[in-house]
């Protein structure tokens, strides 16, 4: 996160400038740097800058950013339709770059044959549909059972923003590999055994340090937060999650500035945009596409040729596992959407049922290749 120091001098002095006294309130010098722009100034050169000034700038500058958060919150989370020609048009465009992987499943099927196949799922808008109450976004039965024999046939993970705690008891299948707080907290299959410290071993758990810092930034979003009707505040435990699904659009910008003035402490957390959602994380490099890397890994798969791993997943910050497989030009991303974005994903499903069906032809089509194995 940019200080308000460094934002200050950008907005003066362009980019070649350096505050040689930033912790000074009342009288600060700013170092202009020699360029073709600033051809007068000279190394050392030194502006004084009137307090009044910076609060000034402070001020246009931080309502800059908060709009500039809200016009992402609203490309992320659109709250209203285009006409049905416009929005057929585009679709038509689209779908030409990211077909249904309904559609293309025999092509999918082509591509994937001498390969072992490894599923990763992201959960809300994939595995179970978007709702208003974050609490209550429950998998179908089907589903569960339609994801219980993909995980007989294929390695499978979940890979979610949500706490792995959470999602697990959404989707209760033991036989997964779980990836919670948007990959911060990797977990294994339970093993079978008696004692108790054999069965379960968390593979992986990045941002701990970062726990204490999360807790006290939680207890802070929900104070400060309380005063917009609809907003929720979720603790992902290595991330959190503040909602604006329920919060009336002309009091996102509101939001935004809630937000901003609890993060604007806290350097080492950063924001992004999910649907209807800001996340807050730990600034460090680990990602849903660094967690898909994590698990080919922990799965033998780490420098192989003979694996295609499929991602599913509808949000943007399934974006970066769709990156990965696009770079290591293995296996394909597939993107949850009823409506046209933006994305590396290869193909395309429009909601949660389209999903249900694609991982039940691919089991269909796993057991009918092991009965002609059989027969061999």
């Amino acid at each position: 996160m940019v200080s308000f120091f460094e934002d200050s001098a950008k907005n003066i002095a362009g980019k070649n400038v350096m505050f040689t006294d930033a912790k000074s309130v009342l009288n600060m010098s700013i170092t202009v740097t020699v360029s073709a722009q600033n051809p007068l100034a000279s190394p050392g050169y030194k502006i004084s800058i009137k307090t009044k000034k910076l609060l000034q700038n402070r001020e246009i500058i931080s309502g800059a950013r908060v709009n500039a958060w809200v016009d992402s919150m609203r490309a992320s989370s659109p709250t209203h339709t285009k006409s049905t020609s416009s929005v057929t048009d585009d679709q038509v465009t689209w779908n030409l770059h990211h077909p249904s992987a309904l559609e293309m499943f025999e092509q999918i099927i082509d591509a994937s044959k001498g390969k072992q196949i490894v599923m990763f799922l992201d959960y809300d808008g994939t595995l179970s549909p978007i709702v208003e109450d974050p609490d209550r976004a429950f998998m179908s039965k089907k589903m569960r059972k339609t994801v219980r024999k993909l995980a007989k046939c294929f390695p499978t993970a979940i890979v979610s923003g949500r706490c792995r705690d959470k999602v697990y008891k959404f989707v209760k299948l033991a036989e997964l590999y779980y990836a919670g707080s948007h990959g911060l907290d990797i977990k294994g299959p339970e093993k079978r055994s008696k004692s108790k410290s054999d069965g379960e071993s968390v593979l992986f758990q990045p941002a701990s340090e970062f726990l204490p810092m999360i807790d006290e930034v939680y207890k802070q979003l929900v104070d400060t937060t309380k005063s917009t009707p609809g907003a929720k505040v979720e603790n992902n435990k290595f991330c959190l999650s503040v909602h604006f699904r329920c919060v009336d659009e002309k009091k996102w910008s509101e939001l935004a500035q809630q937000v901003r003035s609890v993060l604007k402490e806290y350097p080492k957390l950063r924001l992004t945009q999910g649907r209807k959602v800001l996340e807050i994380r730990p600034t460090i490099k680990w990602d849903k596409g660094k967690a898909l890397e994590f698990l080919l890994e922990s799965l033998g798969f780490a420098n192989c040729t003979d694996v295609f791993p499929v991602y599913i997943g509808d949000d943007c910050t399934d974006e970066d596992a769709f990156k990965i497989l696009r770079d290591r030009g293995q296996g394909f991303g597939i993107l949850v959407s009823k409506f046209p974005k933006e994305t590396s994903a290869s193909y395309s499903l429009q909601e949660p049922d389209e999903v249900m069906d694609f991982l039940r032809r691919l089991v269909e089509w796993k057991q009918l290749s092991l009965q002609a194995q059989s027969r061999m």
